[in-house]
């Protein structure tokens, strides 16, 4: 997988969700089952899917945090049986605690994905760290339960472009290698429906950083707002515009539900951001 924003850009990388709850915002309880769960993991893996991200505990707006045991109870059996059958398969835990991503490292997990951007537990970066294994920081603003609820900013942008330059300085001054860090700025995660649309469209504000950068806007809210779509497993055509622009502005990773779709949308969009860069 190529490891920073310095390489030469080839092609955009395309993560599966795989939401192992009962109340995630999309298909909570789709996938609770695990052998459900594992077989949804292997068919994105089939379609074109570079990275499965393998989630125990929803973070949707309002949502509360469960018990560490239930989230180990359903995320673990999946990475453990994904990468059994998939050796191969690059599998993200999407967690915050630091004792979830340890069991999930010794199942087969190479990437941690924290919507805390290891904030709420620190020592999960010394893990990360000697674990050697990819990480995604995340931008949120407080807590999945108030992050829609108390949205304030002193400037935006330019905030989240501060807070990602403050996780770096921390992250990178602990030891952490700087070519395993990839950054999320959190579509949906404490933004209003502008700021999100203001996130897509100047994406490139983040290139500086130097970093790869993750996006994940699968069926969120802001589109159901666009497109007058209550049900968000509706809203995946209007994702795939959003993966789209994503690409164009600089993404290096697209987190969808709908992975078929969106790897026809990243070739299509990667080769004519080729030729756009090549004339």
């Amino acid at each position: 997988m190529p490891s920073s924003e310095k390489s030469v850009h080839t092609h955009t990388l395309v993560m599966g969700i795989i939401n192992a709850t009962p109340d995630s915002f999309s298909d909570g309880g789709k996938n609770l089952d695990a052998e459900t769960a594992i077989v949804a993991g292997l068919e994105m893996l089939d379609a074109g899917a570079h990275i499965v991200d393998v989630g125990g505990e929803s973070t949707r707006p309002g949502s509360q945090y469960v018990a560490v045991e239930e989230e180990l109870r359903r995320a673990i059996p999946v990475i453990k049986e994904i990468h059994g059958r998939r050796p191969e398969a690059l599998i993200s835990i999407d967690t915050r605690r630091k004792s979830v991503a340890e069991q999930a490292v010794s199942a087969g997990a190479r990437m941690i994905n924290d919507v805390s951007g290891f904030r709420d537990e620190p020592e999960m970066a010394d893990f990360a760290r000697e674990a050697g294994v990819d990480v995604v920081i995340m931008h949120m603003l407080g807590t999945p339960k108030t992050m829609q609820t108390e949205i304030r900013y002193h400037r935006f942008p330019d905030d989240i472009y501060r807070f990602f330059q403050e996780r770096l300085e921390t992250l990178e001054g602990s030891g952490m290698d700087p070519e395993k860090i990839v950054i999320d700025p959190g579509i949906g995660f404490g933004k209003t429906f502008d700021q999100n649309l203001i996130l897509l469209n100047r994406l490139d504000f983040l290139k500086p950083l130097g970093k790869r950068i993750l996006v994940g806007p699968s069926r969120k809210a802001f589109l159901g707002k666009i497109l007058d779509e209550p049900l968000a497993a509706a809203r995946d055509t209007g994702t795939l515009a959003t993966v789209a622009a994503a690409v164009f502005r600089g993404a290096s990773i697209i987190r969808v539900h709908d992975v078929p779709a969106a790897v026809q949308v990243c070739k299509v969009a990667d080769a004519i951001k080729r030729e756009r860069t090549n004339p």
